[in-house]
């Protein structure tokens, strides 16, 4: 569906006259926002509040002019209103004083409503958010750079995954999808039908210099059945690791799946002991479609595969069931490897649906004044995509992440704010709002490929994902953020975080998931990681998780917007700093590794 013909949306700004110590002053009051998405017309408050849902008769709000107001009482007017105890004493702090809990408020309670439907990459829910987001650019007074200066979308091509017929039949007996077994569409091939007369049980599938279950045995064309995990002797130390900890081999499922693909094997069998479990726990990617990148196809580099349970794993096996028990203890007891040549009749049916769709990063441009810096860009990113429906349940993404995309949607409005003052930043700053994320970062995986403004002339990325709830570790203590790759690949971009915290915010800067063990992998989970790929120095702003994470309870009363005001003010500053200093920051620690 066409995005700039399917949803209008309007923000119309009334005036009222308050008379005040006797002086008749005109100032606007909150907003009223119209919404018209396929013949109804949803009007909201200033505080989220729909107030009216009626077929749209085209009639147009009114729009009365409003006196411009200077950036001072900008910032004095979102202070007295909140009681604000903030502190100017810069232009950067005026600036960040205009960053107010009533406006984060006002976009998350739109964006995270039931009419938005939970955001989800390519539906119409996710289209509705575009358009909400490019209309606030437009209301900021910011330039469209895309399709010839006439959009503010960067369209990005996406191909969707799912099961057309997913099967699996073992000696005759039939067995059912997500009762007996699971498997992912983007780690499998598309294929109508796969029938052998033979697996090979072949211990843990690990092809490691310490241990190989594949050493002196062939299995081109084949399939075979392993356990998950790796090989522990009876002290519990790992044969791979020398250790107690697991390796690479047990935490990272696409390592066995490459493995197997390199060594061409026809299909992977993974003995899981609690299907039940592992098919509640990945719900939502067992039922909705997978999307990616256009023609690149992820699952080319592995084996396609199962998970299967032990009952099924007993039918593949079937009278040599003693002789797979040895060979597996016998492998724990002495890290060598044995494998089981299995006669079994077996068929497995993959087949795929593919489509074509389409989604959009919104981007906000803001120019530089410098006439040279201005050729450099800090790019403020948030994706504002979230899980869609299941069923008649929404996923309102109030905190993930409705709260970064309100917070960048502020941050923008302050940078044009300074702007349009005569105050703006040297250097050009993008805020884009990213889709995809929740799909696989797919958003600015694409941006980072195709983008406005040259990657070399990219300063720095700042990157909002979850800034509007407290977790367990910190509930006595709601004012802090997590701080991830700030130091990765710049120090420098450390440090302006750093010393603009302790000079405004006072936050309590956690780096906890900033470790490079951290076995969380935040720095690899979220946007600013597809930057840092290309050598960009990126910060990533994160409240860690909580209970109602991508659940449908993440919802906007739960959100703690003082809390969320001062990150947002904390990401502006550090910010502004990037964009207004002398000397671009210096790349001078190592790049990531994945």
């Amino acid at each position: 569906m066409n995005i700039h013909m399917s949803i209008k949306i309007n923000i119309v700004l009334f005036s009222i006259l308050l008379l005040c110590t006797g002086l008749l002053a005109q100032t606007p009051s909150n907003p009223v926002v119209k919404i018209v998405i396929g013949g109804k017309t949803f009007i909201y408050t200033s505080t989220g509040e729909k107030i009216e849902v009626k077929d749209d008769d085209e009639t147009p709000l009114t729009n009365p002019s409003t006196e411009s107001k200077s950036l001072t009482e900008t910032a004095e007017k979102e202070m007295l209103d909140e009681d604000d105890n903030w502190e100017v004493t810069d232009l950067a702090s005026q600036l960040a004083a205009t960053i107010s809990e009533k406006d984060l408020k006002t976009h998350l309670t739109i964006l995270a409503s039931d009419e938005f439907e939970g955001r989800e990459t390519g539906k119409e829910g996710q289209k509705r958010a575009a358009a909400y987001i490019a209309n606030q650019f437009e209301e900021y007074g910011l330039p469209k750079l895309m399709d010839q200066e006439s959009s503010y979308f960067q369209t990005v091509p996406l191909v969707s995954e799912q099961w057309r017929n997913v099967s699996l039949k073992i000696n005759g007996n039939d067995y059912k999808y997500k009762k007996d077994f699971y498997c992912f569409p983007k780690s499998n091939s598309p294929r109508i039908k796969t029938e052998r007369e033979e697996v090979v049980f072949l211990g843990y599938g690990i092809d490691d210099r310490k241990y190989s279950d594949y050493l002196g045995v062939d299995v081109k064309g084949k399939i075979i059945i392993i356990y998950q995990g790796e090989p522990f002797d009876r002290d519990s130390m790992s044969y791979i690791t020398g250790d107690d900890y697991a390796s690479e081999w047990t935490t990272d499922y696409k390592k066995k799946l490459q493995t197997a693909k390199k060594k061409g094997v026809r299909a992977v069998l993974m003995i899981e002991r609690n299907i039940p479990f592992y098919v509640s726990k990945y719900n939502y990617q067992l039922n909705k479609p997978y999307l990616r990148i256009g023609d690149l196809d992820p699952a080319r580099k592995f084996a396609n595969s199962m998970y299967i349970s032990p009952n099924v794993a007993r039918d593949v096996i079937g009278k040599k069931f003693d002789k797979v028990v040895e060979a597996r203890d016998k492998i724990r007891e002495t890290g060598t490897p044995e494998y089981v040549k299995l006669n079994c009749k077996i068929a497995i049916y993959q087949d795929e649906e593919h489509k074509r769709i389409e989604t959009e990063n919104v981007l906000g441009y803001i120019e530089g004044t410098d006439p040279y810096l201005k050729n450099e860009v800090v790019v403020v990113t948030a994706h504002y995509d979230h899980l869609g429906k299941l069923g008649d349940d929404v996923y309102n993404g109030a905190d993930d992440n409705g709260s970064g995309t309100s917070t960048v949607l502020e941050i923008a409005e302050a940078f044009a704010l300074a702007k349009s003052t005569g105050k703006g930043a040297r250097r050009s700053v993008l805020v884009m709002a990213v889709s995809g994320e929740e799909k696989g970062l797919l958003g600015s995986a694409y941006y980072a490929e195709e983008p406005s403004f040259p990657i070399v002339n990219t300063v720095a990325n700042v990157n909002v994902d979850m800034v509007g709830r407290v977790d367990e570790k910190h509930k006595d203590n709601p004012n802090y953020i997590y701080v991830i790759g700030a130091d990765r690949i710049s120090t420098d971009l450390h440090k302006i975080n750093e010393a603009a915290n302790e000079k405004y915010t006072k936050l309590e800067l956690d780096y906890t998931y900033n470790e490079e063990d951290d076995p969380n992998r935040y720095y690899y989970r979220s946007d600013h990681y597809n930057f840092a790929q290309k050598g960009v120095p990126a910060i990533f702003y994160f409240n860690g998780t909580h209970r109602d994470y991508h659940r449908i309870t993440d919802t906007v009363e739960k959100i703690n917007f003082k809390k969320m005001k001062r990150i947002a003010r904390l990401v502006f500053l550090t910010t502004w700093e990037l964009a207004n200093r002398n000397d671009r920051i210096r790349i001078d620690s190592f790049l990531p590794k994945n």
